[in-house]
């Protein structure tokens, strides 16, 4: 599965009503460690289908950075049930952000 852009007009469908686990990633273009997490993002979108996979540029939605306290970046959240359940900030090694979905 791809990876999804997340923006406040579809936050509600793509994140709050998925009917899958969703890990967004808070992220921006001129940030290094978010570059370097990117591609780990990506092939976690390719290869867990169990999951889908978000991704918010806080520079573009700052009120979504904002609505989850999303002070530091590159942060990942994990959304079950329309509910913010996990966090992680900073570079995380695959293997850790797969034992993170479960």
């Amino acid at each position: 599965m791809s990876v999804v852009t997340i923006t406040k007009e579809n936050f509600r469908t793509e994140v709050l009503e998925s009917d899958k686990p969703v890990l967004v990633d808070f992220w921006a273009a001129w940030c290094g460690p978010c570059r370097m997490l990117s591609p780990v993002v990506d092939e976690i979108a390719e290869e867990t289908g169990s999951v889908k996979v978000g991704k918010v540029n806080v520079d573009e939605q700052p009120a979504l950075a904002e609505q989850f306290g999303v002070a530091s970046i590159p942060t990942l959240i994990l959304f079950r049930d329309g509910k913010a359940v996990e966090t992680s900030v900073g570079v995380r090694p695959k293997a850790v952000i797969l034992a993170m979905l479960g």
